[in-house]
């Protein structure tokens, strides 16, 4: 990866598999600094595993995943720190410390990670909390959080170090339509006003279409197709066009394989 190259991560020929699973068979991904990246596709298919990849948490069986040019499977322990510093994590799940404050859940990377006096630490917090809407909520619990304002929380975590890159796995599960509203836009206004590089993994499509600025579809292994939000809408891939507009029907059948109807409620089914 050059200097000048616009990318932040990228990912060559990648193969893993799980057993006899194949989960990805030799794609090929860019992430372009600065944007918002969505890989997308069906339950299954390997999108969180695409972001454990990336930080390093799982090795490829074959290929080569970079980050500022750098490969990834092949550092060693602190390097392989080093870099995760500069990359923000937002958990499905919220992953909050259940028995921390929310000021404390937003606290504890930087005093993992840095040696910042308490004082400093407490203005960079309120800071990260006004930046989500959530600075009256510092002393709280994550039991007395709803759903969306524990994403928030989570989010504010995940830029506590002033990362590079934040990785959102499934961020829009779970949310009401007020709540989803909200992480939709705090995820485009805070891409852009702190110049990240977002990669978004869901299969939440018009809330992920509205704010992404390239988008994958990976399915069995493959990537399916790649684009601009207007591009996968105007795909002429039947598969690309089932999975975006939701049809029941398609490439992806909605009746499993099977014989005849009509042979099989005369008894006469015979699968092979």
């Amino acid at each position: 990866m050059s200097v000048n190259d616009n990318n932040l991560v990228r990912i060559r020929d990648l193969h893993f598999s799980r057993g006899r699973s194949k989960i990805f068979d030799g794609i090929d991904i860019e992430i372009p600094k600065g944007k918002i990246t969505a890989i997308m596709g069906p339950s299954g298919t390997g999108k969180t595993t695409l972001l454990k990849l990336i930080g390093g948490q799982l090795k490829p069986q074959k290929g080569s995943i970079q980050f500022h040019g750098e490969e990834i499977p092949t550092m060693n322990t602190k390097k392989l720190y080093d870099a995760r510093k500069k990359m923000g994590m937002l958990f499905q799940s919220g992953a909050l410390l259940t028995d921390m404050s929310v000021f404390d859940n937003i606290a504890f990377p930087l005093r993992e990670h840095t040696d910042l006096p308490e004082v400093m630490i407490r203005d960079l917090v309120l800071m990260k909390l006004q930046a989500v809407g959530l600075r009256g909520a510092r002393d709280l619990r994550p039991s007395q959080l709803s759903g969306g304002m524990a994403r928030r929380v989570a989010f504010a975590r995940a830029i506590a170090l002033d990362p590079e890159m934040v990785m959102f796995d499934e961020p829009f599960t779970g949310q009401d339509p007020i709540s989803m509203g909200v992480l939709v836009q705090l995820i485009r206004s805070m891409n852009d006003s702190l110049g990240l590089t977002s990669v978004i993994v869901s299969h939440d499509i018009q809330e992920t279409l509205a704010i992404a600025d390239k988008i994958y579809i990976i399915s069995q292994g493959k990537i399916m197709g790649h684009g601009s939000p207007e591009q996968m809408n105007q795909s002429k891939s039947p598969w690309i066009s089932q999975f975006v507009h939701g049809d029941a029907d398609g490439p992806v059948r909605f009746h499993y394989q099977a014989c005849p109807y009509k042979e099989d409620l005369m008894a006469e089914c015979h699968i092979e």
